[in-house]
C-alpha cells in the first residue's frame, strides 16, 4: 500500500534582489498543506536563519519524536498499558562538514506516565516495538536511540 504526503514549501525571503548575494536574501519559508495550519520556517540561526521560526533540522527531530510517540501509544493499547501523559525532550546531533553535513544521531527521551505501577515494566519494554514500527526512524540513515522513563501518575 502506498501513502502520499503532499505539501508546499514557499520561499518568503526575496528582499527585492533575489539571491544576488549570500547576505542579500532571507531564509524565511512557509510550509503549508491543504486544510492544515501553516508552519513558519527558516534556516537555523548559524545559516542566517530566524530564531523564531522552525528550521528543517528541528522539523526532522520533531518528526522522529512524533512518529515514535504515535507508534508507542498504539503499542501501549495493544499491550494493555494505560498511558496518561507522554513528554519527550528529543535531541538531534548534526555534524557540519564544509558546506554540507549530516545528522549523526537522534536521542528520544520520553517520559511516559502510566496509570498503575504494574504497567511500568511493559511501558518501558514496548519502546523497542514502537521504534521498529516508526516509519520515519526506519527511513533515516543514522541511529535513533531511546532513553525512556516510565512513572506512575
Amino acid at each position: 500500500m502506498e501513502h502520499r504526503y503532499e505539501l508546499t514549501v514557499q520561499w518568503q525571503g526575496n528582499r527585492g534582489a533575489g539571491t544576488s548575494g549570500y547576505r542579500d536574501y532571507g531564509r524565511q519559508v512557509l510550509v503549508s498543506a491543504g486544510g492544515k495550519a501553516d508552519i513558519l520556517a527558516s534556516a537555523d540561526v548559524p545559516f542566517r536563519g530566524d530564531a523564531d521560526r522552525w528550521n528543517p533540522e528541528e522539523l526532522l527531530v520533531a518528526a522522529l519524536a512524533q512518529c515514535h510517540m504515535l507508534s508507542y501509544l498504539h503499542s501501549a493499547v495493544n499491550h494493555g498499558v494505560v498511558v496518561t501523559d507522554y513528554r519527550d525532550t528529543a535531541l538531534g546531533v548534526m555534524e557540519q562538514v564544509g558546506q554540507g553535513g549530516r545528522f549523526t544521531s537522534v536521542v528520544l527521551r520520553p517520559v511516559v506516565t502510566v496509570a498503575d505501577q504494574s504497567m511500568v515494566e511493559t511501558a518501558l519494554a514496548i519502546h523497542a516495538e514502537a521504534s521498529a514500527n516508526c516509519f520515519i526512524a526506519a527511513s533515516v540513515g543514522f541511529p535513533v536511540t531511546h532513553e525512556p522513563q516510565a512513572v506512575v501518575g
